[in-house]
């Protein structure tokens, strides 16, 4: 079993900066894929970013230059640095471990920003 405990989450004016984390727990394998997805209202979950154990990373287009995705593999810990927040990344950010067959879900976080 796996779980996941994001923080870092909040309110923040458009432009500002947010750094989310999840620190991952249990079963995680050596090998795995860490990431974030977000769940706008209304709107169906979608990827935001991934990084491999190995350090290989994938983002989203509407994230590109503004977001960057790290891990600690010492900690079980991926980050996400976002700056220059815009309202349209308002959204509940939900960390995701994949380690073959599985995949695991937190409980989400929410992100706000205001214009």
């Amino acid at each position: 079993q796996v779980q996941l405990v994001e923080s870092g989450g909040g309110l923040v004016q458009a432009g500002g900066s947010l750094r989310l984390s999840c620190a991952a727990s249990g079963n995680t394998g050596s090998i795995n894929v860490m990431g974030w997805y977000r769940q706008a209202p209304g709107k169906q979950r979608e990827l935001v970013a991934t990084i491999s154990s190995g350090g290989n990373t994938n983002y989203a287009n509407s994230v590109k230059g503004r977001f960057t995705i790290s891990r600690d593999n010492a900690k079980n810990t991926v980050y996400l640095q976002m700056n220059s927040l815009k309202p349209e990344d308002t959204a509940v950010y939900y960390c995701n471990l994949a380690v073959a067959p599985f995949g695991y879900w937190g409980q989400g976080t929410q992100v706000t920003v205001s214009s």
